[in-house]
């Protein structure tokens, strides 16, 4: 079904003015090189991304201004002025300099969305460090994979994941210091442990920044492939510049907005969005400890007076499917602007949005790699339902075909981005080969494939790879394989992303038996049960099929387009490779 465009009222209509309020000619004359002018920066050409989102608001008098309004899981509420988060964060700073951390040391967070998470982000950055947040909800092998990746050699965590740092913590041999923050109640402590209240009790407020560059490494995030564990994307101090550009324009931020971003700060949305563009754009963020509810959510907006929300489509569906019906019983007039990520939101979802919620959500689109918005619906500019939107000024995207040349308005190509932009990640971690690999004719090729139609919008059409995208976090095959065949029952598995109405995508593995071994619905659940406590729910797949055998190619590599198509029963296209 083809949705009608949404058009904009007159600017002068609007609530609040927009940043953008033209977008050809900002546009036109916008380079990234003159954000800088907007932001501070540090003596001697120093950089740092916690500096721009914490400290210059307390040097330009907004140091009482809320930056961190939390609720807990129980419905506790505190808050967080700037100056706090200046405090706290100095304070970790100091904690890492007392235990010897240097500068270009990873430090990790495994944990809940708590303050302490927030203050030992910034505080890394303060020290030169690279911060490097796990979802809280991964298991013992997909986090241990990224620390022992990374060679962290500090990590942050609660009590709640002990049982996982203890699995883990055998093959994390750069691992020097674990550091408990139990918040709201005392540090619970055992052998090889310290207590986060203890160490900061005794560290000073004051701190002075170390001094980072542009170009010196920040924030790691993985992000799964095909093959192989997962990469450790790494951007830099600069990638600044992108989060609070985009932060300006696209998520339309105002000094008195009461901004919520949904995302966890283990995927690249909930640090770059949940904490580097709100933050240097001097808002209060709106920090909810717990998972997703419909009227839980609709309550926030409510109780915490939410005017920008930033949030996902899998959450999307699930209000939808919680009806229209249920926010009429809240008061969310506070709410001007709406967006989503993470995956391509469905048509649909936008037009729901406008009818129950009296506005649009706007969609945009980027990646781990890309650290900031790439392309974007913006609140002046009309919808396109099931779009993408325009570039992000200061950003050349295209559609292009394998020799980099730009395809026509309509035709399908690989979406790919002019390098160069303040926040491309500039390696991933320990392997500089497949960074590489990532470059062709002068372009960025992200591995997403799109069109862009003969108004300039772009519209995602799905994934080159067999990446697989569920509620919006890319899961890479390769890694849930890997942890099936730790079981002693399984003997090869393959791995595929199946349609589901609400989550994008479900993960779906399919596996062959070892001799004395037999199909059955409780080995069916046993295996379920060993990938979510290897892996964490997120991760490990919904569903299992047991088969004879794994389709595969002559060389031995398991085709997933083949289990894919088979399962969905669609064309299976050439099998000339196909092992007999």
């Amino acid at each position: 079904m083809d949705y009608p465009t949404i058009d904009k009222p007159p600017i002068e209509q609007f609530r609040v003015r927009p940043n953008l309020d033209d977008y050809a000619k900002v546009r036109s004359s916008f380079v990234y090189a003159d954000v800088i002018k907007e932001l501070d920066g540090l003596p001697g050409g120093a950089l740092n991304i916690a500096y721009e989102a914490i400290d210059r608001h307390l040097v330009h008098g907004r140091g009482n201004h809320l930056c961190w309004d939390w609720e807990g899981k129980d419905g506790s509420r505190e808050q967080y002025s700037y100056a706090d988060a200046a405090r706290m964060s100095n304070q970790f700073a100091n904690v890492l300099g007392r235990l010897g951390v240097r500068k270009g040391e990873r430090v990790f967070v495994f944990m809940d969305r708590v303050p302490e998470l927030y203050a030992a982000v910034f505080g890394t950055l303060k020290a030169g460090c690279i911060t490097g947040p796990l979802f809280s909800a991964f298991g013992p092998d997909a986090a241990g994979d990224r620390l022992a990746d990374a060679g962290a050699c500090v990590l942050v965590t609660s009590s709640e994941q002990r049982r996982k740092v203890r699995e883990m913590r055998p093959n994390l041999p750069a691992l020097q210091h674990i550091i408990i923050a139990d918040h709201g109640r005392e540090d619970s402590i055992e052998d090889g442990e310290m207590s986060w209240d203890d160490l900061m009790r005794e560290a000073s407020t004051e701190y002075q920044i170390v001094h980072t560059s542009p170009e010196d490494p920040a924030v790691m995030h993985y992000t799964s492939g095909t093959t192989g564990k997962s990469k450790g994307a790494v951007h830099v101090h600069q990638a600044v510049l992108g989060h609070y550009a985009t932060g300006k324009y696209v998520l339309d931020l105002h000094a008195d907005d009461i901004y919520w971003c949904t995302a966890d700060p283990g995927w690249v949305t909930g640090t770059s969005y949940g904490m580097f563009a709100p933050h240097t754009n001097g808002v209060t963020s709106v920090i909810y400890e717990g998972g997703f509810s419909a009227s839980k959510w609709y309550e926030i907006i409510q109780q915490h007076q939410v005017s920008v929300w930033y949030t996902a489509p899998t959450a999307i569906r699930l209000l939808m499917k919680a009806g229209g019906d249920l926010p009429k019983k809240y008061d969310l007039s506070s709410l001007r602007y709406m967006m989503s990520v993470g995956e391509p939101l469905n048509p649909e979802a936008v037009v729901w949005g406008e009818k129950h919620l009296g506005m649009p959500f706007h969609d945009n689109w980027w990646q781990t790699e890309t650290g900031s918005i790439m392309v974007a619906n913006y609140p002046i500019l009309p919808i396109k339902p099931g779009s993408m939107g325009w570039p992000m000024p200061g950003i050349e995207a295209a559609v292009v075909d394998h020799e980099g040349k730009p395809a026509p308005a309509g035709e399908e190509g690989d979406l790919a981005l002019r390098p160069g932009w303040p926040s491309m990640f500039r390696t991933y971690w320990n392997n500089e080969p497949m960074y590489q690999s990532k470059f062709a004719n002068g372009w960025y090729i992200t591995g997403d494939r799109g069109r862009i139609d003969d108004d300039g919008y772009f519209w995602f059409i799905g994934r080159a790879d067999d990446v697989i995208n569920t509620a919006g976090h890319l899961v890479g095959p390769f890694e849930v394989e890997s942890a099936l065949i730790e079981h002693p029952a399984v003997a090869e598995a393959g791995v595929i992303g199946k349609p589901d109405p609400v989550a994008m995508e479900v993960v779906k593995a399919f596996v062959t038996l070892k001799d004395g071994f037999e199909p059955s619905d409780r080995l069916r659940g046993e295996l379920l049960q060993f990938s979510r406590k290897k892996l964490g729910a997120g991760v490990a797949p919904r569903e299992i099929d047991f088969i004879d055998v794994l389709p595969k190619t002559r060389s031995g590599k398991i085709m997933r387009r083949l289990l894919k198509a088979r399962e969905l029963g669609l064309p299976e296209g050439n099998t000339d490779t196909l092992e007999e």
